[in-house]
Order: structure tokens, then C-alpha cells, then sequence
């Protein structure tokens, strides 16, 4: 370390004096500090001074949420429960890793505020990182890259578990030593990370430059007037965290270098660069990202900074802005899986359509004109003519009815109803998943499939148990009337049929007028009456049909609903769940369907 300045090391109190460090991942909170002689010219021999006792670390209050962040953090829990059967881990991963995050965060000290100084290679951020401290803590120089390892300064005790969260040995804490009970010190509460160089050569300083930038309340990125318009800076860091514009500082090193009004100029492009970014300035009174030019090496405009990052810190509202900031982030990468600005669900139409599909394809309307016909066939026999009857029984006798048409009784027509069936089921499923995100879409086919497994069966065995009862349909009251009819018709014929019979062998006297008549009146009168019978069947017989209709229809809508539509509900419901939730994540209640 240079002369002339005082450092608190990382030393716990009561170590042993050869040691180097109280331990790699050992805070606590008893320090000593190690003062560089400088009568003796920046040789070793350090004085010990006690910081504060170790015990004062248990008074720290742990983080609190307001009742906002704290409702959104438990919507994206929810939110992640209820979406872990129907995405995939990658597209969760994020939102758990912030849940995780928040979880930690909120376990640790809520009056201490940690920002990483991040910066390119030669941007000077070790040099401002020295500055703000007031004694030279990280190496600079002109060796590149100059920081190996993060490098920790804490303006107050209880920082420890803090640091032991990002991972930073005790050997690499440090204290200034300006305010040695770090109640007068105006950055009290800072917690500044010196990290290594975003584009450093070495692959694993870049990885400990992410690592600990997904973890820090705030960020203070440190630019110089070569460097300030890097892609690798705007496109891999800047851009991905515009969200988190309000616990970020966007610092111009090195303006001591630019002549007239030239930093100005640099310093209005680099706010045009950071608005092509998304990020939002802090210009005006409103909220956004600090931007300023100062000098780490002549102390312009460090004054300032310093003054900004003291009340930032003492509003103590950076890790919770943090938080909020990584689940609005998480939240954008989201949205894509739950909203897509369509209308969702399944309609009435939809509904009435699949029933129709299935009806056709069990053959209820088949269905109902056979049991119409069946119920004229069954009139026509009772209301018919003897003579025609008879003749009705020995075709029958030939080939037998059955009283009822078969709804499939060929091969070719139950292929034909499975692939009716199939492509019923297919149409409701596209369109229950339309205007759903990807991975819901494909979970509603998915429900669909399952429940169609089976169904043609199922809908068979409706064909046979479902319907009117079998055997001859039920009469109407006016049939025995047509009965007694016909009868008293035949009787006619019979009667009238004798007489002249009679007459012709002589038992009865000649006389055709009236034995004619009677013939006439039952063979006009049996046919008459008939075709009034048909007539007045025709109401009853439709009645009947539809009945039977009906009937094979309700069924078959009951069973497509229990196997295909309850299911695709079931899911509908869960995605607007999630959907809710998700409004909730975003604060901003209800999300475009």
C-alpha cells in the first residue's frame, strides 16, 4: 500500500501476529487497522487499532420490503410453482435465481448498501475506487490487467456477511481509517466493490465481474473518453440491465484529459449512447441513472460523486430497488410464455361445434330417422289392413327387421367415425390453444390427445346403451280407435264377401245392392282409414326421432365434454392463474389476454 495513507485490514482481533488473515471467509466484526509508518517510508511495521467490538453487528436490522415488492416477489413464487409442469427449467431458471437472491438479500443487513465500481481495462476505476476511500487500497498502474480479484472497503461495521455472500476472502476487506467509529463518515453504510476489468483477457475475472454484478444493490460503471462507446459495454452490460437504471452511476474518468469543451461534448454523447440503451436518466428530479464527468486523478467532480453516493446510501432503498429492478427483469423475459396480446379461451361456438362433430360421428341423426321410421313401420302394421299385414308377414318371415337401423355396423363406417371423432377433437384443441403462448398451447394439445384416447369406444358403447328403449315404440292413444277401424272395416268385407257368396250358391235371396256396398265400404274404408293413421303418425313419429336424437346427442356431448373439454377448461384455468399472477409480478394487476 502507498505511504502516508491508513487502511483497516482484514485481520480479526486476537489473531495470531504471523497471520495473514482471520480467515478466507471470516469478517466478523472485530478489525484491526494497520497504519503505514511514513517516517519509515512505506516499510511494514503497522500500528494496530481497534475498530469497533465484534458484538455491534447483532443491532443490524435485516433487510425490509415494502408491501408492494413483497407481494410481487410471492406472485413470482406462485407464479413459478404453478408453471414448473408446463416449462421447462431454463425458462424458470431466471425468475428462481432472483426469488433465491431476493430470499438472501433479505436476510442481510438492511443499513448497509453494496456497489461495485466496474469499469474496462484503463478506464481508472481502481484509481476512483482509492479516491472515494481516501487511501490507496487497490493497485493501479500501468500493467494491465492491474485487478486481479474483487477488493471490498466498508465505511461501517456488520458488513461481513455481505461480503461473504459475494464470496470476498477476508484478506481482500478493507476499512478506511478516516472515520474510525464510522458514525461521522458521510458514506457510513457504503459497502464498494473494486472489481476486476469487464474485458479482461482472463476468462476468470470476467466470470467474477458477472457473478458479483448479479448480487450488488447498486453499480457504479467507470468510462473513459476512449472506451465510452465499447459495444462489449453497451451490449453485454449497459443494455441487458437498462431496467436497473435507478441503482446505476454512469461515471466519465480521466475529463482532465480533454481540452476545452470537450468533455461536455463526450459526456452529451455518452447520455445520447445510454438512451439508445433504454436507460432512463436521472435528469430533472426524475428517477434514472446518475450520470457526471470528474477526474479520479485530479479530484474534479469526486466531491460529487461522493455527495450523490452518500445520499443514495443513506436512503437505503438501493437493495430494494434492486430486487424490484431484477423481477421487472424477470418479468420481460417472461412474457413471451404468458402473454400474447390475444384473446384466449374457448367459446361457445367452439363448444357447440365439437358436440355437433361427435353427434355425427356416433350417428345421431342416423340414429333419430331410424327410430322415426321405426315408429311409422310400427304404426303402419297396427293401423294396416289385414290383407296388407299378412302380406308384411311372410316378408318378414323372409327376411326378419330388426325394429331398429345399426348406427356402424360396416367396417368402413366405423373408420369412418373414428377419423370424425379425431378430427373433432383436433379442431377444439386448435382452437382452445389459440392465441395462447407456445409451451400453454402445447399443453392444451397434449390435454386433448389424452382425452381423446379412448373416446371413439366410449362413444360406441354410448351408441349402444344410450337411446329409446328397445323393442316397439310406444302407441299413441288413438290407435286402438284405428284398430277397432280397420276391424270393424274387414268385418265389412267379410260380411258383404258371405252374402254374396251366399247368394250365388242360393242360400240367400238375390240381392247385390247391399251385399256390394258393404264390400265397397270395408275395402274403400280399411285403406282410408290407413292413410288417415298415417297421416296423424307423422307428429309422433318426428317426435320420437328427435327424441332419440337428442337423447344420443346429449350423450355424446356429456362424454366428449368429461374427456376432451373438461380437460382443455382445466388448463384454460391454470393458464389465467398464471396469468394473474403474472399481472401481479408486473404490478399492474390484469395482463392484455
Amino acid at each position: 500500500m502507498a505511504s502516508g495513507h491508513s487502511v483497516v485490514s482484514e485481520r480479526a482481533v486476537g489473531a495470531p501476529p504471523g497471520s495473514a488473515d482471520g480467515g478466507e471467509g471470516a469478517w466478523g466484526d472485530g478489525l484491526i487497522a494497520r497504519r503505514v509508518d511514513e517516517r519509515n517510508g512505506g516499510t511494514d511495521p503497522y500500528s494496530v487499532v481497534p475498530s469497533r467490538p465484534a458484538g455491534s453487528s447483532a443491532a443490524l436490522m435485516p433487510l425490509a420490503y415494502d408491501g408492494q415488492l413483497r407481494s410481487r416477489l410471492d406472485a413470482l413464487r406462485e407464479l413459478v410453482g404453478l408453471s414448473r409442469t408446463r416449462l421447462d427449467t431454463g425458462t424458470l431458471g431466471e425468475a428462481g435465481r432472483v426469488l433465491d437472491e431476493a430470499a438472501a438479500r433479505r436476510r442481510l443487513s438492511g443499513q448497509h448498501t453494496v456497489v461495485a465500481i466496474a469499469g474496462a481495462t484503463g478506464s481508472g476505476k481502481s484509481q476512483l475506487f482509492n479516491t472515494l476511500a481516501g487511501v490507496t487500497i487497490s493497485e493501479t498502474g500501468v500493467r494491465r490487467p492491474t485487478t486481479a480479484a474483487p477488493i471490498a472497503c466498508s465505511w461501517s461495521d456488520g458488513a461481513a456477511s455481505l461480503l461473504d455472500r459475494l464470496s470476498i476472502p477476508g484478506r481482500l476487506r478493507r476499512r478506511p481509517i478516516q472515520y474510525p467509529d464510522s458514525s461521522g463518515s458521510p458514506l457510513r453504510g457504503l459497502v464498494l466493490i473494486d472489481l476486476p476489468d469487464h474485458d479482461s483477457a482472463a476468462v476468470q475475472h470476467r466470470e467474477q465481474v458477472d457473478r458479483i454484478l448479479r448480487l450488488v444493490d447498486a453499480v457504479i460503471w467507470v468510462v473513459d473518453p476512449e472506451k465510452y462507446a465499447d459495444a462489449v459495454l453497451h451490449e453485454r452490460y449497459l443494455r441487458p440491465m437498462a431496467g436497473h437504471a435507478e441503482v446505476t452511476f454512469v461515471v466519465l474518468n480521466q475529463v482532465d484529459r480533454l481540452p476545452g469543451e470537450a468533455a461536455e461534448q463526450v459526456l452529451d454523447d455518452l447520455r445520447r449512447l445510454l438512451d439508445e440503451d433504454g436507460i432512463a436518466l436521472g435528469e430533472h428530479g426524475e428517477p434514472g441513472a446518475t450520470v457526471l464527468a470528474l477526474s479520479a486523478l485530479t479530484g474534479e467532480g469526486v466531491g460529487e460523486l461522493r455527495e450523490m453516493l452518500g445520499q443514495f446510501v443513506a436512503e437505503r432503498q438501493a437493495p430494494a430497488r434492486r430486487i424490484s429492478a431484477d423481477v421487472d427483469a424477470a418479468a420481460r423475459d417472461l412474457r413471451p410464455v404468458y402473454v400474447t396480446g390475444q384473446r384466449t379461451g374457448l367459446s361457445e361456438e367452439a363448444r357447440e361445434e365439437f358436440a355437433d362433430r361427435l353427434a355425427d360421428a356416433v350417428g345421431a341423426t342416423a340414429a333419430g330417422e331410424a327410430a322415426e321410421r321405426a315408429w311409422l313401420r310400427n304404426a303402419n302394421r297396427a293401423c294396416g289392413t289385414p290383407w296388407l299385414q299378412l302380406w308384411r308377414w311372410y316378408h318378414d318371415r323372409r327376411e326378419p327387421p330388426t325394429g331398429r337401423l345399426p348406427l356402424r355396423s360396416q367396417v368402413d363406417e366405423e373408420a369412418t367415425a373414428r377419423q370424425r371423432v379425431e378430427q373433432a377433437v383436433r379442431t377444439v384443441s386448435e382452437r382452445a390453444s389459440a392465441g395462447l403462448p407456445t409451451p400453454w398451447a402445447q399443453a392444451m394439445r397434449e390435454a386433448a390427445v389424452r382425452g381423446a384416447q379412448g373416446l371413439p369406444e366410449a362413444l360406441d358403447e354410448l351408441a349402444v346403451r344410450t337411446g329409446l328403449p328397445p323393442g316397439r315404440p310406444p302407441r299413441p292413444g288413438w290407435w286402438p280407435v284405428a284398430v277397432l277401424g280397420q276391424a270393424s272395416m274387414t268385418l265389412l268385407q267379410v260380411v258383404g264377401g258371405l252374402w254374396l257368396l251366399g247368394q250365388i250358391i242360393g242360400f240367400v235371396p238375390p240381392d247385390l245392392g247391399v251385399p256390394v256396398l258393404l264390400m265397397l265400404a270395408g275395402i274403400i274404408g280399411g285403406p282410408l282409414i290407413e292413410w288417415s293413421c298415417r297421416i296423424a303418425a307423422r307428429g309422433p313419429a318426428r317426435r320420437y326421432g328427435h327424441e332419440a336424437e337428442r337423447l344420443l346427442r346429449e350423450a355424446a356431448a356429456g362424454c366428449g365434454r368429461a374427456r376432451v373439454l373438461d380437460p382443455l377448461a382445466a388448463e384454460l384455468l391454470r393458464y389465467r392463474e398464471v396469468r394473474e399472477q403474472y399481472g401481479r409480478v408486473t404490478g399492474v394487476g390484469a395482463v392484455a389476454r
